[in-house]
C-alpha cells in the first residue's frame, strides 16, 4: 500500500510539472550549436501525442470557442526523467491536403476594371493519416534537444474554425497554443471534451519556424507579442495579402499562378469539418472577402490593411531571422525586408539572410541551429552579434553566403539614370541628366512574354535603354526605384517595369541572375493615392513613382543594364485585348539605383 501511495504522488508530481532531481540526459553544445545526443536518437523512444487547444475566438458560428489540433513529439526521457526541453513550433494550413491542381483560378484576360466571369469554387477533400499532423521539423530538433510541436490552422485539417487568410484568428491560434506550451490549461485530450492536457515537459521557451504560409504564421503569432514566443524563422513568409495579390494599385498574380487571389487561396486551404464550411464560406468568402478585395481596381483599402503583419508589429518582441530569396517571383522578396526594416527600427534582435534563387530556401542550418540554441536554451553563443546581412552570392551555394554590415549594404547609395530615345529598338541610359523633348510609345501587347521583350532588336510592344557595356563589375544592393512619365490612350492601363542585364543568357547553366535583375508593376490610375485610383485622361501625361523589388546583385563586366518598361505582363497582369498605347515622357522617366560605391563606381564601370 505505502508503494502505491508512493506511485500516485508520482503520478501526481507529473501532472503538475514538479519532477524528482534525477534527469540523467542534458542537451550537449559545441560552438555555440545544440549537437546531437545519443540517447534522444532513437525515435523509438519519442512519445507522440495529439491535443487540441482552445482559442479566444468562434469563427465557424457554433457558438463555441475554436480549438486547434495540435500533435507533439518528444523525447521519452521528458516522461521517465523529468527533463523538460525548449520547443521548435511550427503551424501550417496545409497539412490536411489543399485543392491541388483543381481550376479555381480567376480568368485574366479580359479588360482593366471590367469583372471577370465567375470562377469556380472547390471543395477540399482532406487528408493525411491522424493522429500525426505532420513530420517536418522532427529529425532536426527532437534528437538536439527540443520537442517539436505542430499546429493546423484554423478551418484545416482537425482544427476547428474557419481559415481568414490573414485575418486576426490566424495570428490568435498559434497564440493559444503558445500560451498552453507556458503553462495555461487550455489544453485538451479531445476535440469537444473537458478532460485537460498539461505541457509539462515544457521550458516556456518556444520558436517557430516555417517556409511561404508556413514562415508567414510565425511572424502572425509574433505579432500578438504573446510570452514564451523567444524567436522566429520566417523563410520565404507572406507578410502582406495585398503585396502578394496586389502591386502599387495594380491586379498583379504571383509569379507562376496567373489568377490566383485571396479567395482562390481560401478555397486551397479550407479542409477543416465539412459540416461548417456553408457557414464558413457565407461569412469569410463570399462577404467579407468579396465586398473587401476589390479586384476590379486594385486598390488599397482596410480589408488589406487588417491582412498587413507590418501594421500589427507593436507587440512584437520575438528575435528574427529572416530569409528569402532575391528571386522569389512568387512571394516577392519585399515581403522579408519590409518586416525586417522594421524590427531593426524597433531594436528587436534581426538578421536576414538572401540567396539568388527562387521560392523557399532556409538560411544554412548552422545559423539556425545558433539562433534558436541563443533563444530557446539560452546559450551566450553570439548569434545576434555580427554582421546583420548574410547574402549568397550569384555562383555560390546556398550554404556559402557572404556577411556583410547590413542589407542594404551601408555602402550603397543611389545612382539616378536618364533616359535617351532609340525606339523601337534600344535607348540610351547614362549618369547626365539631359533635356532632348522627345516622347516614345509602345503598343500593349500580353502575346509577347517579358523575356521575349527583352531580346528583341525591334519591337513596338516595349521601351528598352541600356546603359553603357560595364567595363567592372556593378554591385546593386537595396531598393530600385522609379518615376515614369506617362500617357495613355486609354482610360486605365497596365505598367510594368524590368531591370535585365544584357546579352541575355541562354542555355542549361544559365541563371536567373543572369538575365532578371529585379522588376515591378503599378497602375497609372493610382499615381495620386493607393487607395483611390482615378481613370486615366486620354493622352494626359502622369508622374507615376513606385519601388522595384529589393535586390543585391553583381552585374558582370560585359554586360549591360537594360531599363524595359511595357504595358501587359502575360507571367503577372490582367490581360486585356492588345492595342493600348502608352507613351513616355523621357525628360521626366529616371531611374534610380543603389550602387555599392555610388556615383564614382558607377562612372568607373562605364567610363
Amino acid at each position: 500500500m505505502k508503494l502505491l501511495k508512493q506511485a500516485a504522488l508520482f503520478l501526481l508530481f507529473l501532472g503538475m510539472g514538479t519532477y524528482p532531481l534525477f534527469a540523467q540526459v542534458k542537451p550537449i553544445f559545441e560552438n555555440g550549436e545544440a549537437q546531437i545526443i545519443p540517447e534522444l536518437k532513437d525515435s523509438a523512444n519519442w512519445i507522440r501525442t495529439d491535443l487540441w487547444v482552445e482559442t479566444e475566438f468562434d469563427t465557424d458560428g457554433d457558438g463555441k470557442k475554436d480549438r486547434m489540433h495540435v500533435d507533439v513529439t518528444r523525447p521519452m526521457q521528458t516522461e521517465t526523467e523529468g527533463l523538460k526541453l525548449p520547443v521548435v513550433y511550427a503551424s501550417s494550413p496545409y497539412y490536411a491536403g489543399t485543392a491541388g491542381s483543381a481550376p479555381i483560378f480567376w480568368e485574366v484576360k479580359h479588360e482593366l476594371g471590367a469583372p471577370a466571369p465567375p470562377r469556380n469554387k472547390f471543395e477540399v477533400v482532406r487528408t493525411g493519416g491522424r493522429p500525426i499532423i505532420s513530420n517536418s521539423e522532427i529529425m532536426l530538433w527532437v534528437p538536439r534537444g527540443y520537442i517539436v510541436v505542430h499546429s493546423s490552422s484554423p478551418g484545416t485539417g482537425l482544427s476547428q474554425g474557419s481559415p481568414t487568410v490573414g485575418g486576426d484568428n490566424e495570428s490568435l491560434a498559434p497564440k493559444a497554443v503558445i500560451e498552453w506550451l507556458t503553462g495555461k490549461d487550455n489544453g485538451y485530450t479531445t476535440p469537444d471534451g473537458n478532460e485537460k492536457v498539461y505541457a509539462f515537459w515544457s521550458t516556456g521557451k518556444v520558436g517557430m519556424t516555417g517556409t511561404s504560409y508556413n514562415g508567414t504564421l510565425p511572424l502572425a503569432a509574433a505579432t500578438t507579442g504573446v510570452k514564451g514566443l523567444e524567436a522566429i524563422i520566417p523563410i520565404a513568409p507572406n507578410t502582406s495579402y495585398y503585396h502578394y495579390y496586389r502591386s502599387n494599385g495594380l491586379v498583379r498574380s504571383p509569379g507562376g499562378y496567373p489568377g490566383e487571389d485571396i479567395d482562390v487561396l481560401y478555397d486551397f486551404i479550407h479542409s477543416g469539418d465539412e459540416s461548417k464550411r456553408a457557414y464558413n464560406n457565407k461569412t469569410v468568402r463570399d462577404t467579407e472577402m468579396a465586398q473587401g478585395m476589390d479586384r476590379a481596381s486594385g486598390d488599397y483599402n482596410d480589408f488589406w490593411a487588417g491582412r498587413d503583419y507590418l501594421n500589427d508589429m507593436g507587440p512584437m518582441k520575438a528575435a528574427l531571422l529572416m530569409s528569402h530569396g532575391f528571386n522569389d517571383w512568387n512571394v516577392m522578396p519585399e515581403h522579408s525586408y519590409r518586416i525586417y526594416d522594421a524590427a531593426r527600427a524597433k531594436g528587436i534582435p534581426a538578421k536576414i539572410y538572401y540567396h539568388q534563387n527562387g521560392h523557399g530556401g532556409p538560411p544554412p542550418f548552422a545559423m539556425m541551429n545558433q539562433w534558436f540554441t541563443k533563444y530557446l536554451h539560452g546559450v551566450d553563443n553570439g548569434a545576434e552579434e555580427g554582421p546583420k546581412a548574410y547574402i549568397v552570392r550569384e555562383r555560390d551555394e546556398q550554404s556559402n553566403p557572404t556577411p556583410y554590415a547590413d542589407f542594404p549594404n551601408p555602402q550603397a547609395s543611389p545612382v539616378s539614370f536618364y533616359l535617351s530615345a532609340g525606339a523601337p529598338a534600344a535607348g540610351g541610359m547614362g549618369l547626365e541628366k539631359m533635356t532632348s523633348g522627345k516622347q516614345e510609345t509602345l503598343v500593349d501587347n500580353y502575346s509577347f512574354p517579358g523575356s521575349a521583350l527583352a531580346q528583341a532588336d525591334y519591337t513596338e510592344h516595349r521601351l528598352l535603354y541600356l546603359s553603357p557595356v560595364l567595363t567592372e563589375p556593378v554591385h546593386i544592393s537595396g531598393i530600385p526605384k522609379i518615376t515614369v512619365k506617362i500617357a495613355s490612350n486609354k482610360p486605365a492601363a497596365n505598367l510594368s517595369v524590368w531591370l535585365v542585364s544584357l546579352p541575355w543568357t541562354e542555355g542549361r547553366n544559365a541563371k536567373i541572375t543572369d538575365n532578371i535583375i529585379t522588376r515591378g508593376w503599378a497602375d497609372p490610375q493610382n499615381h495620386a493615392s493607393i487607395r483611390k485610383g482615378e481613370p486615366l485622361v486620354p493622352e494626359k501625361f502622369y508622374e507615376v513613382s513606385f519601388d522595384l523589388q529589393p535586390d543585391d546583385q553583381i552585374i558582370a563586366a560585359g554586360q549591360q543594364i537594360g531599363l524595359m518598361i511595357f504595358s501587359s505582363d502575360a507571367e503577372f497582369t490582367i490581360l486585356p485585348k492588345p492595342g493600348t498605347e502608352l507613351t513616355i515622357d523621357l525628360d521626366g522617366t529616371v531611374l534610380t539605383l543603389p550602387v555599392v560605391g555610388g556615383k564614382a563606381a558607377l562612372e568607373k564601370a562605364v567610363k
